[in-house]
C-alpha cells in the first residue's frame, strides 16, 4: 500500500538572532503555527509559539537562555512536538529557506547540497548582514533532518529577469564583474506574491498585467513586474538603495560617503552604520514608525511633517518612474507593514497622479482589512490596490513545488 504524499512545509527565517518559523499544510493551505525565537545568544533570549492546529491554540511562551541556533531550532522542534507536529512527522515533505542573496546563480528555488552551500557563501560579501545568518539556519535544520529536503529560497530570485539595461550600474565593466556589483532586488517572494495576486485580484493573468508593487515595511522596495516578470526594482547591490526606509537612506549621492570621510573623518564602518541604521525616518525625525510620525504631525511636530514628505516625495518619484518603464500600467499595490497599514501614506503617495490615472477613494481606503482588495474609485483607468503580503506562504508554495509537485 502507498503511503500518502506528505504536504507539510516548515518555513524557517533565519537573522544573525533569531528565527521566525511556520508550519504549513499545502494540501489545504492551513497554517498549523508559527512562533519567534529572538535575543539568541543571550540572557534574555525567548520563544514564543503558537499552535494554530484545529482552529487556533494559546500562545505559548518561554523566557531564559538560548545559546546558538542549534539550541533555537531544537526548542521550536520541542513545541512543534508538542503539539503533535515535530519534525520526525512523516507528514513533513521539506523544510524551505528564505536565503536574502542569491547572486545570478540562483534564479529559482534550489534544493540544498553542498554546492548550494559554498554558493551561498561566497556570496557572503555582498550579503554580509544576512547570508551568514541564513546559512546557521540551514546547517542547523539539516544537522536535525538530514533526510529531509531543504531548499533554499532567495529574495533575490524574482528580479533576476531584469534585462542587463536594468541592473547594471554604470561603471567600469572590469571591475563590476570581477567584484560582483550590479543591481540584484530584494524582498522578492513579496513582489512576486504581491504581483501575482494582484493579477488575480484584477480577474486577470499575471502575463496579462503591469504592476507596481511598493512593499512598504521598516525595509521599503519597489518594483516594476511586467507580465509577471520582474524588469526594474529600487533595491541594488544591497538593500540601502531606493526608498527612504525606517532607518535606511535610501538613494544618496554615493560622494556623500567620499565626502564624510575626508571631511568628517568618518570610517567606512561608521558611514555604513549611517546609511543603513542612523538614516531614513529615523535620521530625519528620530522615529521609524509611521503611527508615532502621523500622531507627531497632527500635534504640529515640523520635523516629523518633513520626514513624512520626504519619504512620500520618494515614493511618487518611484511610481512616475516605474510608469514610464512599463509604458502601461495596471495597478498600483500597496503592501507590507506601512503599505497596509497606513492609509494617509497610500493617499498622499498617489495624490497629484491623476493625469496618470490614479486616484484614491477616501472610503475605500480607510478601511482596515487582512483580505486584498481595491481602494481606487470605479473611474480610475489605473486600479489602486492593497495586497497583504504572506512570504512564508510564497516560500512554502514554492519549496512544496519543488520537491513534490
Amino acid at each position: 500500500m502507498t503511503s500518502p504524499t506528505p504536504t507539510r512545509v516548515l518555513v524557517l527565517n533565519s537573522g544573525s538572532s533569531s528565527v521566525k518559523y511556520q508550519l504549513l499544510d499545502m494540501g489545504d493551505g492551513a497554517r498549523l503555527a508559527v512562533g519567534l525565537v529572538e535575543r539568541i545568544g543571550e540572557e534574555t533570549s525567548r520563544l514564543v509559539h503558537t499552535p494554530l492546529q484545529g482552529g487556533g491554540g494559546e500562545k505559548r511562551e518561554r523566557n531564559g537562555p538560548i545559546a546558538d541556533h542549534a539550541a533555537a531550532l531544537k526548542a521550536v522542534a520541542g513545541e512543534l512536538a508538542a503539539d503533535g507536529l515535530g519534525l520526525d512527522s512523516p507528514e513533513l515533505a521539506a523544510i524551505g529557506h528564505r536565503v536574502v542573496h542569491g547572486g545570478l546563480r540562483f534564479t529559482a528555488p534550489t534544493v540544498i547540497d553542498d554546492e548550494v552551500l559554498a554558493e551561498i557563501e561566497r556570496l557572503v560579501p555582498v550579503a554580509p548582514l544576512h547570508n551568514p545568518a541564513n546559512l546557521l539556519g540551514i546547517r542547523t535544520a539539516m544537522a536535525l533532518r538530514p533526510d529531509l529536503p531543504q531548499v533554499a529560497v532567495f529574495d533575490t530570485a524574482f528580479h533576476t529577469t531584469m534585462p542587463e539595461y536594468a541592473a547594471r550600474y554604470a561603471i567600469d565593466v572590469e571591475t563590476a564583474d570581477a567584484y560582483r556589483i550590479r543591481r540584484y532586488g530584494f524582498h522578492g517572494t513579496s513582489h512576486a506574491y504581491v504581483s501575482r495576486t494582484a493579477a488575480e485580484l484584477l480577474g486577470r493573468a499575471p502575463e496579462e498585467v503591469n504592476v507596481i508593487v511598493l512593499h512598504l515595511g521598516n525595509g521599503a522596495s519597489a518594483s516594476a513586474v511586467a507580465g509577471g516578470r520582474c524588469v526594474d526594482t529600487s533595491m541594488g547591490l544591497t538593500p540601502l538603495e531606493g526608498l527612504v526606509m525606517g532607518t535606511r537612506s535610501g538613494d544618496v549621492d554615493p560622494a556623500v560617503t567620499f565626502h564624510l570621510e575626508r571631511v568628517a573623518g568618518m570610517s567606512t564602518d561608521e558611514i555604513d552604520t549611517l546609511l543603513n541604521k542612523k538614516s531614513g525616518l529615523v535620521g530625519l525625525c528620530g522615529d521609524n514608525d509611521m503611527r508615532e510620525i502621523r500622531r507627531r504631525i497632527e500635534e504640529g511636530d515640523e520635523r516629523a511633517r518633513l520626514a513624512f514628505e520626504i519619504y512620500v516625495h520618494r515614493l511618487k518619484k518611484y511610481i512616475g518612474a516605474y510608469y514610464a518603464v512599463l509604458g502601461r500600467v495596471d495597478a498600483v499595490v500597496f503592501t507590507a507593514g506601512v503599505g497596509e497599514n497606513a492609509a494617509p501614506v497610500r493617499e498622499a503617495a498617489i495624490a497629484g497622479l491623476e493625469e496618470l490615472g490614479l486616484a484614491v477613494d477616501d472610503g475605500l481606503n480607510a478601511v482596515r482589512s487582512d483580505e486584498p482588495r481595491l481602494i481606487s474609485p470605479d473611474y480610475a483607468r489605473v486600479a489602486v490596490a492593497v495586497v497583504p503580503t504572506d512570504e512564508e506562504l510564497e516560500i512554502a508554495r514554492q519549496t512544496y513545488a519543488l520537491v513534490v509537485d
